[in-house]
């Protein structure tokens, strides 16, 4: 699994959840970079599933390039997106730090059932005003999601697509976010709901897991050094 390159708004601090913004130059080298430690460790992959978010597809196509793997199959999928901020999004970590105090942002950046304040249905940022989303009925639609709401977003496509991907001997890359990663940390490593909090996504590092026929870790291998 890998988590996309800096984007404008991790550069600018910011909550941006499901906003679809680009790298940054630094996050393009990222990218590329963790493509380059990828081929130099041999990996190769049978099919990629990312998000729908042009950050992670953006890493996607430059670690493909770097793998000389661009035509293996994507898989998009919105159940990849990054967690759902509600009405943070867009907002500095420093100013909703200042207006609402460092206990309430920690909560809802860190707690594993916590949600922030969620969208109004009228709001130019609800994804049903997204062309991406218009195959989907508005109200399954989050306005605003825990981390535990996250992973129930994504469970489905793991059960019903990467599992059965891994079972049938599939090298399997998932290139998505810092929230949709560490829910499938979670859930693969048995992380407790308190011990979450402290579980980072590095951005643009390689995890390798090896896993059993029924999906229990065998090994687990974080590529490369992790950069500042």
């Amino acid at each position: 699994m890998l988590r996309h390159g800096q984007s404008q708004w991790n550069l600018e601090n910011r909550f941006t959840g499901w906003s679809d913004v680009d790298l940054t130059a630094q996050g393009i080298v990222q990218a590329r970079e963790a493509g380059g430690i990828l081929n130099q460790e041999s990996c190769r992959f049978d099919i990629v599933y990312t998000s729908v978010l042009r950050r992670a597809i953006e890493t996607l196509w430059l670690v493909l390039k770097e793998t000389d793997l661009m035509w293996i199959p994507v898989v998009r999928s919105w159940r990849l997106n990054e967690r759902h901020y509600g009405t943070l999004q867009g907002l500095k970590k420093q100013t909703t730090t200042e207006q609402y105090g460092i206990e309430q942002v920690n909560l809802w950046r860190r707690s594993y059932t916590t949600i922030p304040p969620p969208l109004a249905d009228d709001d130019g940022r609800h994804p049903r005003f997204d062309p991406r989303y218009a195959q989907y009925d508005p109200r399954y639609l989050p306005v605003s999601e825990s981390l535990c709401d996250t992973l129930a977003r994504l469970l489905p496509l793991w059960q019903d697509h990467v599992a059965l991907d891994l079972c049938s001997g599939k090298n399997v890359l998932i290139v998505a976010h810092g929230n949709s990663l560490r829910a499938l940390v979670k859930m693969l490593e048995s992380v407790s709901d308190d011990d979450i909090a402290h579980v980072e996504s590095p951005m643009a590092i390689p995890i390798v897991y090896t896993l059993s026929q029924d999906l229990k870790i065998i090994d687990k291998v974080v590529l490369g050094e992790k950069r500042p």
